[in-house]
């Protein structure tokens, strides 16, 4: 399971706030909390004015690399941005994101082609998400196709089929477990990825969704998710959940994860 920490990202009001004020010690701090609660990436979102997003989003993923040792997840809908601030990142980390939207592909491919680069995909195109498994799984054909073209291996493809907002659609997760188990189905490198906070917008006590989504995702495949690493209910449930679908030899790394204290019951 490849998890992503999510909290160094300024949609977050406190996060965006830090950013503003270039507040470098609360921002350090976030990196390296997430890092010792487990995360294997950081995401880094700037999440601000156009103008500024790439000088703002570069001096955050520096900053961020400053205070932890672990490999970014460099965060932008705009491949421009993603252009420059990619080749000053100390390590290879993941791009998010692409998708079959115009120009993406055609300018973070050849960027990351000869790298260790991994990418989030979401199976959109200009003309938005299909509602229908099947049309997002076409898209991910097309993205698959296109990888090849560039020689990026399956492996460091990470798709995200787009889950939808649940208050919106009551069958937001019946159809992305139906295109993550599909995806892993027909290709044995390919990550299915998630944004898991997505899925809970606009309920109430977001966390109880959340926690249940992550445990039926994935039962359906998804093997990467963008995640918040200090809910440690949440790092308990994915440790457990991965031991229970038979993921964990002898229940090793759930037994580690509780002795290093990532997770564990409340007292009363």
């Amino acid at each position: 399971m490849i998890v992503i920490g999510e909290k160094c990202n300024g949609f977050i009001p406190s996060v965006g706030k830090a950013i503003r004020e270039r507040d470098e010690a609360y921002l350090r701090d976030l990196a390296i909390r997430q890092e010792e609660a487990g995360a294997d990436y950081l995401d880094v979102c700037a999440a601000v004015d156009s103008e500024v997003e790439a000088e703002t989003l570069l001096w955050l993923a520096q900053l961020v690399e400053s205070a932890s040792s672990l490999p970014l997840c460099i965060d932008s809908p705009n491949p421009a941005v993603l252009t420059q601030v990619l080749p000053h990142c100390k390590r290879a980390g993941i791009v998010n994101s692409v998708s079959m939207e115009s120009g993406k592909i055609e300018t973070i491919f050849p960027l990351i082609a000869n790298t260790k680069w991994k990418v989030i995909a979401l199976t959109c195109t200009n003309s938005g998400v299909p509602e229908s498994a099947e049309g997002r799984l076409a898209i991910f054909e097309q993205i698959r196709s296109a990888a090849k073209e560039y020689g990026i291996s399956e492996d460091r493809l990470l798709i995200d089929p787009i889950v939808h907002t649940l208050s919106t659609d009551e069958h937001a997760l019946s159809t992305f477990a139906a295109c993550a188990k599909e995806i892993r189905a027909r290709s044995s490198g390919a990550h299915v990825v998630s944004g898991l906070s997505n899925i809970s917008f606009g309920l109430p006590s977001r966390p109880v969704i959340n926690h249940a989504f992550l445990t039926l995702a994935m039962q359906a495949g998804m093997n990467a998710a963008i995640m918040d690493v200090l809910d440690r209910e949440m790092v308990g449930l994915l440790y457990a959940t991965n031991a229970l679908l038979g993921e964990d030899e002898y229940c090793m790394d759930y037994i580690t994860a509780f002795r290093e204290g990532k997770f564990g019951v409340k007292k009363n």
